[in-house]
């Protein structure tokens, strides 16, 4: 399908609604955001139908919203490691759609997504951390895409922010809005990476060769199905996103020529909220993952079971011991570790995020739930990132692989689905 006609309205930036207090004016980043990716993370919501006055209330309850996360309105200061809360504002653009919602949604291609996006993943030139687009359809169809810079927020903070946003545009009472806190440099203090150590490992796995993204659509009956391989005497009832993780592992492995890299690393990202002592509250902003680190090996077992039995044993190590060394700047060693063994070219790493417990089908805006929730395409080569379908019950898997591996991937997953 053709691109569709996306035409620019207006662009401006949206201020926060009262300013932000001396006090609050500048944002410590901590260890975990210094050493995030500097990409903003990607998320587009779609709508069948808006409502009158739609423009005023996104734009009035955004400039609301950002007197509560004032720093998303600052400005990244990388040298001294924090944000500037100097309400600079975030960017804001309206489009026109020349197409119908469905023309969209129905058979998504990824070209034809990136044009809903406010700004590019990888744009190194946008100062905003922030960046908002609406995309109104011929149909009344609306589309929202929300850029975020992953330097002072990961996957489940957009997320709460998105929400709260959307509690505030439909009209609830600011106390019943999420109040967020935006400590984490005193659980998970800062470093100096004044000798460019911090700016390597954060760019680990950012290539700009061509990526290309497919997303594959797990339904429940295929999860079923392929929970039955992935199931084990040690493993009786993996969860959907260890099943489909281990699925698409074994299956990249099979499409991998064994006689040029016979070791696999595969890293899935952990929220580590919950699994602080005491746990950390849902509603701290900023980054609080970790790296779940499985090596496998063409002579190990790497069927889909024993792909799956490798994820589980690796992320159950992902706990307050870990968590400690975080916060004592031993963790450092172990991600220095980590970039050391991807920078060899030794090992084939393949990453993994999980993106399927967070609320994004909750985000009403006052005239319903989105139809449709989407990443786009991210600039790292062997990332999947997972996503709950609109039912809540499959698993669309967004793959990024370059080119010539995505061939042999697809081929292979679009023969092995129904048989595993």
């Amino acid at each position: 399908m053709a691109l569709p006609n996306v035409k620019i309205i207006s662009k401006e930036s949206i201020k926060p609604s009262s300013p932000t207090s001396n006090n609050l004016r500048n944002v410590k980043l901590s260890l975990l955001d210094q050493l995030a990716p500097p990409i903003f993370v990607p998320l587009i919501f779609f709508y069948e139908q808006g409502q009158l006055n739609i423009s005023q209330l996104l734009k009035q309850s955004l400039s609301n919203i950002l007197t509560i996360f004032y720093p998303l309105g600052g400005r990244l200061n990388q040298e001294q490691s924090s944000i500037d809360c100097n309400d600079a504002g975030a960017n804001y653009i309206e489009a026109q759609v020349h197409a119908r919602l469905s023309e969209i949604t129905q058979d998504p291609e990824m070209e034809q997504l990136k044009q809903f996006l406010p700004v590019q993943p990888l744009d190194q030139f946008e100062k905003s951390i922030l960046s908002v687009k609406v995309s109104f359809f011929d149909c009344g169809g609306i589309a929202i895409g929300v850029c975020l810079s992953h330097k002072i927020a990961d996957g489940s903070s957009v997320v709460a922010f998105i929400n709260a946003w959307a509690s505030m545009c439909r009209g609830e009472e600011v106390v019943n809005v999420i109040q967020p806190s935006f400590d984490f440099a005193l659980h998970y203090p800062a470093r100096d990476f004044s000798c460019g150590s911090g700016h390597v490992i954060s760019n680990i796995g950012i290539i700009r060769e061509k990526i290309t993204t497919k997303r594959f659509v797990f339904d429940k009956e295929k999860l079923d199905n392929i929970k039955q391989f992935a199931s084990s005497e040690e493993l009786k009832s993996p969860t959907r996103v260890e099943t489909v993780s281990a699925f698409i592992l074994h299956n990249v492995m099979k499409s991998k020529d064994a006689t040029i890299k016979t070791v696999f690393a595969a890293v899935h990202a952990v929220n580590l909220r919950q699994r602080s002592i005491p746990p950390l509250s849902e509603h701290a902003f900023g980054n609080s993952w970790s790296h779940a680190l499985a090596l496998l090996s063409e002579q190990e077992d790497t069927s889909i079971s024993g792909c799956a039995k490798k994820l589980r044993a690796a992320i159950r190590k992902i706990d307050n011991h870990l968590i400690k060394q975080v916060q004592n700047g031993e963790y450092l060693n172990r991600h220095t570790k980590s970039a050391d063994l991807y920078s060899s070219g030794k090992i084939e790493f393949f990453n993994f995020s999980s993106w399927c417990r967070f609320p994004v089908y909750d985000v009403d805006f006052g005239w319903g739930k989105p139809v449709w929730v989407c990443p786009t395409t991210l600039p790292f080569k062997n990332l999947v990132i997972l996503i709950s379908t609109p039912c809540g019950e499959g698993i669309e898997a967004w793959v990024n692989l370059i080119e010539e591996d995505m061939n042999l991937f697809d081929t292979i997953v679009t023969t092995t689905t129904t048989t595993a």
